[in-house]
């Protein structure tokens, strides 16, 4: 089973180092067109100085990956140098064809394929670019930061130098390439069966917690009681339904318990992955 993982893992850090090549050669480079994080460094200076982006990208990256190796582990920080030298060697030495010169494509399809390729090598238990290590360790560091404010603040500065040397037409169009990146990143890692997090409160616990087993979700029952009001608690104990559900089978689920319980309490909440646990029940389709 570890050799059959490995060999996955392996599979999957392959891909996103071939896709994120398509993205950055096949796209972006030819129309100096950036992208956010580490890599979009890499591709600002290459652009001003003229040094080779294949060196570039594995240069800045290693500072990173030296800090990973001292926070994440051996493993880690191993595969992660061999993705990322991967992909300089995939730059220097793979020949992807010049795909289209139109502007709205090449931010759109450029962030596509590094999205992907980024994607694929997380999936692999690597990165390609260690911004969100940065970011991971920075916001241990300064409790005030979260990771997301730290990415998003190192973006702007990215940007903004951007538009200084690049101009304000590139600038933005390497702005969408960023949010079409982000997007697949996150579809990828996620995919469309991205799971929710559903609490239901209501005084038809029963009735509800049958009716979301019977469309095959594992559902847990709490016991709780009502906080409303000023003598604290009140003698009115209901149940408290959790289930995790995927983003598409929301709808009718939310349906399902507003019909029994057109009152109740429903709280979602994304979840960015789950482990163990019965989540549909065997032989429901």
């Amino acid at each position: 089973m570890k050799v059959r993982t490995a060999i996955e893992q392996l599979i999957m850090i392959i891909l996103g180092i071939l896709s994120a090549g398509m993205g950055l050669k096949g796209f972006l480079l030819s129309s100096h067109f950036i992208d956010g994080g580490v890599t979009g460094i890499s591709m600002l200076v290459a652009d001003i100085t003229n040094l080779p982006i294949s060196i570039l990208i594995f240069v800045i990256n290693m500072p990173f990956i030296f800090l990973a190796y001292r926070r994440l582990g051996l493993s880690f920080a191993i595969k992660s140098a061999a993705a990322i030298a991967g992909l300089s060697l995939c730059l220097a030495f793979l020949n992807y064809p010049d795909v289209t010169h139109d502007k709205l494509l090449t931010a759109v399809f450029g962030g596509f394929f590094i999205g992907v390729g980024i994607g694929f090598a997380i999936r692999g238990g690597a990165v390609l670019d260690g911004t969100e290590i940065a970011a991971l360790l920075v916001s241990k560091r300064f409790q005030l930061f979260k990771v997301n404010d730290i990415i998003l603040l190192l973006n702007v500065i990215i940007f903004s130098a951007a538009m200084f040397f690049l101009g304000v037409e590139s600038a933005l169009y390497s702005i969408l390439t960023y949010l079409s990146a982000s997007k697949m990143i996150d579809f990828i890692l996620n995919g469309i069966e991205q799971h929710t997090g559903i609490t239901v409160v209501s005084g038809k616990g029963e009735e509800i917690r049958k009716a979301i087993t019977d469309m095959g979700r594992g559902v847990t029952v709490y016991e709780g009681k009502s906080g409303y009001g000023k003598d604290g608690y009140v003698n009115d104990t209901r149940d408290i339904i959790f289930t995790v559900a995927t983003r598409l089978e929301i709808p009718s689920i939310k349906q399902k318990i507003l019909d029994i319980d057109p009152s109740a309490f429903i709280v979602q909440h994304s979840i960015d992955d789950t482990t163990g646990g019965l989540l549909r029940r065997k032989g429901h389709h």
